[in-house]
């Protein structure tokens, strides 16, 4: 099994929910997930938000749809890291 172990990713969102509700957001879907958000542009409607998320096995799928629940896009994955690790059994 290949675990997904950190990403960066470059997302566009609304200004609400703000970068520290959308930041817990993010955590809370993973049991271990750490999360730093940096702010990299903001225009009249919009944020454009780095986000680094590290955890022991990061469900992309459930960060993805939780960054689309809260209005956000997902422009680019900007960097990741995997680990394979041996199957249990």
């Amino acid at each position: 099994m290949v675990a997904v172990k950190r990403l960066v990713l470059d997302i566009l969102k609304p200004h609400q929910p703000n970068a520290l509700e959308f930041s817990r957001s993010i955590a809370a879907v993973g049991a271990d997930y750490r999360v730093r958000l940096t702010v990299i542009e903001v225009d009249e409607n919009t944020e454009t938000l780095q986000m680094m998320i590290e955890g022991s096995a990061i469900d992309f799928e459930a960060v993805q749809s939780s960054i689309t629940d809260m209005g956000g896009s997902l422009h680019s994955i900007d960097e990741v890291e995997v680990q394979s690790e041996p199957d249990a059994g």
